[in-house]
């Protein structure tokens, strides 16, 4: 991985929180395990025990106690060793490397843990310790920031059902421009067949539902429910007779006849336009003039 592609990366896992706390999760598994790891050795220098006296930094860390099996050393080394993949991601979003008096650049202390039962060791069992200690608060921290500066979200599944429903499948598989444009089609479909008007192109359909002038027989109009001389429905009336035809010739057009893909982003967006519009046809009444028999 190039050193761009990883910082962008752990920027993008900087701002996930639920990331952030399973990482945090894992080293804390890493550190469990590691301690009763250390519980099957006692420690270089420890008076009376084996190792005692030997010089810090040249004869192992921790020495295997006497009573421990070889079966259980191995299967506490496997424990630790599977728990130290999950966690390593922590060290480079959180800082522990620890220098090293001798050595060029910082050792991580979760993937060389197993070096305190090594001759010369890189690091102390306490430093492990105490990097892991670290970690776990500092990735709790990074977890509280990221959910303080994340935008509220919604996503696409939330939007109405006669927007979602047509887009879904398209937008699962990655093609939003054309489960944005399934979305459009759907909703006209909706306004065709609740109003019978399947004589007229598209953007003339939802400029006469809306329109102001008085329904005429087989011309039904759509009207925002309430008194019509209420100053809040006039208001209703007039933008949806704008809003309306201006979904038509922005959302709709520019999606059926744009070139390439469009981002997931700005299809949420155009989804979010159809979602409101949806809602509102929903509420609105449908006012006809049926013919004289």
């Amino acid at each position: 991985m190039s050193r761009g592609v990883w910082h962008h990366a752990a920027v993008e896992a900087r701002k996930n929180p639920d990331y952030l706390r399973s990482l945090a999760d894992a080293v804390l598994e890493f550190r469990d395990a590691f301690a009763d790891f250390l519980k099957l050795h006692v420690p270089n220098g420890e008076p009376g025990k084996l190792g005692s006296g030997l010089a810090v930094g040249v004869a192992p860390a921790v020495w295997l106690r006497k009573d421990v099996s070889p079966e259980a050393v191995d299967e506490a080394r496997q424990r630790v060793a599977r728990a130290a993949g999950r966690a390593a991601a922590a060290t480079p979003l959180t800082g522990i490397a620890v220098s090293v008096q001798g050595l060029r650049g910082a050792v991580d202390p979760i993937t060389n843990w197993l070096t305190v039962s090594r001759p010369k060791p890189l690091l102390e069992p306490v430093d492990i310790l105490n990097a892991a200690d670290y970690a776990i608060a500092r990735l709790e921290g990074l977890a509280l920031e990221a959910e303080a500066s994340r935008p509220p979200t919604i996503g696409a599944e939330a939007m109405h059902p006669t927007v979602w429903g047509a887009a879904k499948r398209l937008w699962e598989d990655g093609h939003y421009r054309q489960a944005v444009a399934a979305a459009c089609e759907s909703l006209v479909s909706v306004v065709k067949a609740r109003t019978g008007r399947r004589d007229i192109p598209d953007t003339s359909l939802w400029q006469q539902v809306f329109s102001d002038k008085d329904p005429q027989p087989g011309m039904p109009r759509l009207r925002w429910p309430g008194n019509s001389t209420d100053q809040d429905v006039i208001s209703m009336n007039g933008g949806l007779r704008q809003f309306a035809p201006g979904v038509q010739m922005t959302v709709r057009n520019s999606t059926a006849h744009g070139i390439g893909e469009i981002g997931e982003q700005e299809a949420l967006e155009r989804l979010a336009v159809l979602s409101l519009l949806a809602r509102w046809l929903d509420e609105c009444d449908l006012v006809e003039v049926r013919s004289a028999e």
